[in-house]
């Protein structure tokens, strides 16, 4: 399946606009994790484990959304685009959402 951020293929026949596909990923905060941030928030520098976390989570909704593109008849996604943020969920707790939408199309093979 195809998958791309750009909403024109060239040399390629869109031949049918299936509909608009999106996939959520929700992560959970985690203590250790925090902490190892919080530190780096201190003395400066980047946070691997966040990092490495958003960068899993982006693969993830891809592949959710490749998936239910599939279910809906596509063959492709143009026009993808990604988005990160965070749920709140009391004063302690944080959710982390990565979210992926696009256009499900039929292109010719």
């Amino acid at each position: 399946m195809l998958l791309t951020t750009t909403d024109v293929l060239q040399e390629t026949h869109i031949r049918e606009y299936v509909g608009v596909v999106t996939a959520e990923v929700v992560y959970g905060s985690n203590f250790i994790r925090d902490w190892f941030a919080n530190i780096r928030e201190v003395i400066g520098g980047r946070t691997g484990s966040y990092e490495r976390l958003f960068e899993q989570g982006h693969e993830k909704a891809m592949k959710e959304m490749e998936k239910r593109a599939r279910r809906m008849g596509a063959n492709a996604v143009i026009g993808i685009s990604t988005n990160t943020g965070s749920i709140n969920i009391d004063e302690k707790g944080v959710l982390l959402l990565i979210t992926a939408t696009g256009t499900a199309v039929t292109i010719e093979d």
